[in-house]
């Protein structure tokens, strides 16, 4: 039985099938529309370095042939076969895209697919629709992608933009010229190739073949028939090594980062706080946002870091949270567009991410990327989708007794299966905290869930006691993200040997920071009836590149 994918899935091949030929069939439809279906082979950067590895109309298999297409057969559009054992190993991932000929939008396609089938069954088809996209010209419809092992994800992504536009993006080149006419790749004179489905369907289907849809499947696998309009010409022999230009839709502008609105574009503001101008930012280090406005707590740099935990780079840009596809900011959605526009602007968020978040204050969480359970706090379910098991965490006799003494007793459950898990508490603003290698502290009342392979322990603070706050926090370490719940948006902070914090508004620091308790009674006061309020806080020291977050409330 295939597993339906929706947009963002990604899963292991290995998981889908045992075998490595493969039928990729692609379906694609709208009325008067013409389309190109093709596949990009690329290299580690996701770029076209070799043209040779664009398969389309006017260059139907790669040189070793483990990429071919094979033309609309079995109720298809567009066909290929992929020979993942005969990839070479510079191409590291095959990206299916579908774009108009001529004038028109996706927007105006029917319900289409990718499908992929394996010993005559199709084991994963991801479908779509017209009403997902706008103006784009161009659909990344799927791609297969090498990260330790072939991975396949149903990536949806339109762009704007025909073939030509897709070819520039992948660093190939356009021809100048006038494109040649589509040629027709004649049939072999023996025959139909040997992993074809037979003329007549005599016999059962090989294994790698696709199921028929229909009573009579196409008899031979060579390229679909020319169309009457012009196409872009093959990539020249020596492609254009430049970096992708995404060409968004022409009204969405980029996302917000998480946690802040929009800002007009300004000047870049100064280097985040621990960072050497010019240096890449380190594990706590924000890209800030245009000045003055501090970058949220929880945002991930868009330049010289890795992505967050889990997920790939994405293809182009997705709305804002809260904002329609094509739809101007600040501008409410056509009177009248029906109960589909009004639900638009909360849908859930497509991205592939292992954690990913729908809002300010709902967060989502793939079980089956990653391959590994997740610790939450319990009860913060709200929704989840798929087979996944629910169980109770203990601490152990000893971690009872030492959680009980500290003040950071969790009360957890064990998240494990295939699906996905959707997190909150009390409306708390969360935020995903990647961690590769390094270490945090966060106060256990403020942690919402965090990865199974992350370690964890109570660590003390240095000094006395403190008048209503605690002794203790959790430090996180290893690799993996945990989840950070605060009361409205924090504010993020240099180290410096004068940063104190209120010891009841301080959310989390680095581990590598010195605390000690810094406390402003003095004897000359108890003379006098009253005091401050601010008499405890907490002092942190430490090498340029530590952090504190604090949020804007007292526990």
């Amino acid at each position: 039985m295939a597993r339906e994918f929706q947009r963002g899935h990604k899963a292991k091949i290995s998981d889908l099938t045992a075998g490595t030929d493969l039928y990729v069939g692609v379906s694609i439809a709208g009325p008067g529309l013409t389309f190109d279906i093709s596949c990009f082979g690329l290299d580690a950067n996701e770029q076209l370095s070799d043209d040779r590895y664009f398969v389309f109309y006017n260059q139907p298999k790669s040189p070793e042939e483990s990429i071919q297409q094979l033309g609309a057969q079995a109720g298809d559009s567009e066909s290929f076969r992929v020979t993942l054992d005969r990839i070479p190993a510079g191409i590291h991932r095959l990206s299916f895209t579908a774009s108009v000929d001529g004038d028109g939008q996706m927007s105006q396609i029917g319900p289409g697919y990718i499908r992929i089938v394996a010993g005559g069954e199709e084991v994963v088809r991801y479908s779509f629709t017209g009403s997902e996209f706008s103006t784009e010209r161009a659909l990344m419809i799927g791609d297969f992608y090498l990260k330790d092992v072939w991975r396949f994800a149903a990536v949806g992504q339109g762009f704007d933009g025909g073939l030509a536009a897709l070819l520039k993006n992948f660093g190939g080149e356009v021809a100048e010229e006038e494109a040649a006419p589509k040629q027709q790749v004649p049939a072999q004179a023996t025959g139909a190739p040997g992993f074809a489905p037979p003329p007549q369907a005599a016999a059962p289907a090989p294994s790698f073949g696709a199921p028929a849809q229909a009573p009579a499947p196409a008899a031979a696998f060579a390229a679909p028939p020319q169309p009457a309009a012009h196409q872009p010409a093959a990539p020249q022999q020596q492609p254009v090594h430049s970096a992708p230009t995404m060409v968004g839709p022409l009204t969405t502008p980029p996302a917000a980062p998480y946690g802040q609105p929009p800002h007009p574009p300004q000047q870049p503001g100064p280097p985040s706080y621990g960072q050497v101008p010019g240096r890449q930012p380190g594990y706590g280090g924000q890209v800030p946002p245009p000045a003055p406005a501090p970058a949220p707590y929880g945002q991930q740099p868009a330049y010289g870091q890795q992505p967050p935990y889990g997920q790939q780079p994405s293809y182009g840009q997705q709305p804002p949270y809260g904002q329609a596809p094509g739809q101007v900011p600040g501008q409410q959605p056509a009177a009248g567009a029906g109960l589909a526009a009004a639900l638009q602007p909360y849908k859930e968020a497509p991205t592939g991410a292992r954690w990913t978040p729908q809002n300010q204050q709902l967060m989502r969480v793939d079980l089956s990327m990653g391959g590994q359970a997740v610790l939450a706090r319990q009860g913060s379910m709200v929704l989840y989708q798929g087979k996944v098991d629910f169980s109770y965490k203990g601490a152990g006799f000893a971690g009872r007794i030492v959680g009980n003494a500290t003040g950071q007793e969790m009360q957890l459950m064990r998240c494990t299966g295939r699906g996905q898990v959707f997190l909150a508490e009390t409306g708390a603003h969360l935020h995903a905290i990647e961690l590769q290698g390094d270490g945090i502290c966060v106060s256990a009342e403020n942690v919402l869930a965090f990865d199974e392979s992350l370690q964890h322990e109570v660590r003390r603070i240095e000094g006395h006691g403190i008048p209503g706050g605690a002794l203790f926090t959790m430090q996180f370490q290893g690799s993996g993200t945990v989840i950070v719940k605060t009361h409205g948006v924090p504010v993020v902070l240099p180290v410096t040997p004068t940063t104190f914090a209120d010891s009841n508004a301080i959310v989390a620091w680095s581990s590598a920071s010195q605390v000690i308790i810094s406390s402003q009674v003095r004897l000359r006061r108890n003379a006098y009836p009253g005091h401050s309020g601010e008499t405890v806080n907490l002092q942190f020291r430490g090498a340029p590149g530590n952090f504190i977050v604090v949020q804007p409330y007292e526990v």
